[in-house]
């Protein structure tokens, strides 16, 4: 059982790319993040000849989350429960398949607005939380994966590419992260590399690639038993090197 976590940075501009990684791959679930688009325009025809089902939650322009899926699914929810606030915006995706429940986040930057910027951030963590604590009260296997905008350690960034101040790193942001892995959930990549830098995120500018300037901001995060039959996870950088690449890389777990 595979299943990977990519912000694609624009789903109709890289769908190309995206096509050839599936078919080299071949994961179950393929979440995809910040796709930039409505539903109408998410290029579904290109998945589904290569057998998967398109669940997307669109946006004109901005954010935008979408599931790929090999398997059978239900759509459980296109936002968090708790969260009463930018409701308009498509940052959330939930569905049931194979007896999990999978859910595909993008999370506020938090840098741009200001404190009120940065609240939001917070309130969508809050929600997160408030969702994992219920799902995993009901035992409920889970998994949690995305772009989280939020580097967890100094060792998920670059020295230099990011300031104290950045919502990346503040300490309150830092804490709601913290607080999943006390609930119960794994992070799944720190669970074979504790302690290597590791990053999934490089900026386009800056040079930040050739530099290994770069952040892990994208993360999957699993239920304690699933965490019991995790075998692997891969950060594939190969596709930073591609043409026209999005600047995150795909991250996957397998089972």
């Amino acid at each position: 059982m595979k299943l990977a976590s990519w912000n694609i940075n624009s789903i109709r501009k890289r769908y190309p790319l995206v096509v050839k990684w599936i078919e080299k791959e071949k994961p179950d679930w393929l979440f995809l993040q910040e796709i930039k688009c409505q539903n109408e325009q998410f290029p579904k025809e290109s998945f589904e000849s290569l057998g998967y089902h398109c669940i997307v939650h669109g946006q004109k322009a901005y954010n935008g989350v979408a599931i790929l899926s090999k398997h059978a699914y239900a759509l459980n929810s296109t936002k968090l429960p708790t969260l009463t606030e930018e409701a308009e915006e498509a940052r959330y995706l939930e569905i049931e398949s194979k007896n999990l429940t999978l859910c595909n986040l993008y999370l506020p930057n938090g840098n741009s607005g200001g404190e009120a910027g940065l609240l939001k951030k917070v309130k969508f963590c809050q929600a997160l939380y408030n969702r994992a604590k219920d799902l995993l009260n009901e035992k409920q296997n889970c998994i949690f994966a995305g772009d989280f905008n939020i580097c967890p350690n100094t060792m998920d960034y670059a020295t230099n590419a990011l300031s104290l101040s950045d919502a990346l790193v503040r300490p309150e942001i830092r804490d709601n992260f913290y607080k999943l892995l006390w609930l119960g959930l794994t992070d799944a990549l720190r669970t074979f590399y504790p302690t290597q830098t590791i990053y999934t995120f490089w900026d386009y500018q800056h040079n930040a690639w050739a530099r290994n300037s770069g952040l892990r901001i994208d993360h999957i995060l699993i239920s304690p038993r699933l965490a019991e039959r995790l075998q692997d996870v891969i950060v594939d950088k190969n596709e930073r090197e591609k043409n026209q690449p999005s600047d995150h890389v795909p991250v996957v777990v397998n089972f």
